[in-house]
């Protein structure tokens, strides 16, 4: 029989740092890996009951909609109400340590709050995030590499040469340019108008 786990007293200043922010939140349809190799050779698999098993898989997913992502509270009646038991239930399942639900769940701080967090959940949702950061940098290249191409083009027209229109630098001032003093779409007289600013600051 496993003995129950033990309560000790841990001071807040000794706690980890959650590292993902709470102002953060999943995107909509977020894709979290889960990679079943790795659940079938561990502990929780191999060692826990399938009841136990199956509080473990509800918790990390519960975790992904807590605020911060990827944490639970470090409450047993709030964790019983997420799981829909009996807190009676909970607690003797809670008790079992190291086989029990909360098995490689750790107390952690996020602003203040002693929170529990779980080192795969918390990798899954930071790689997330990396590949939700490195989409809209993608998203962002696009838009800018358009709207170079449109000034390019619509400098073409206003009569500059398809080689002064073509120079990156330019394209980089007058894009800024245009970026801070014209509100709206971008028409011929936006471009019109940023030539004579670049012949200003003699950018050509």
């Amino acid at each position: 029989m496993t003995a129950p786990a033990r309560l000790i007293a841990v001071s807040m200043a000794d706690l980890p740092d959650y590292p993902i922010s709470r102002s953060e939140r999943l995107p909509e349809l977020a894709f979290v890996k889960w990679i079943p190799s790795q659940w079938l050779q561990s502990k929780g698999f191999t060692r826990c009951t399938y009841e136990c098993q199956g509080m473990a898989r509800a918790l990390f997913d519960l975790a992904t909609a807590q605020s911060p992502i990827g944490t639970l509270p470090d409450d047993d009646e709030a964790l019983a109400f997420l799981l829909h038991v009996d807190l009676s239930r909970w607690r003797a399942m809670r008790n079992l340590g190291d086989l029990g639900p909360l098995r490689n769940w750790v107390p952690c701080v996020s602003d203040g709050e002693v929170r529990l967090m779980h080192r795969v959940v918390t990798q899954q949702l930071e790689d997330v995030l990396a590949r939700r950061e490195v989409r809209e940098m993608s998203r962002g290249a696009q838009a800018e590499a358009k709207r170079l191409a449109r000034l390019s083009e619509g400098l073409v027209k206003a009569g500059l040469s398809v080689a002064i229109a073509g120079d990156a630098v330019l394209l980089a001032r007058m894009d800024a340019w245009l970026g801070q003093t014209w509100r709206g779409n971008r028409t011929q007289m936006s471009y019109l108008r940023a030539i004579e600013q670049a012949r200003t600051e003699r950018w050509i």
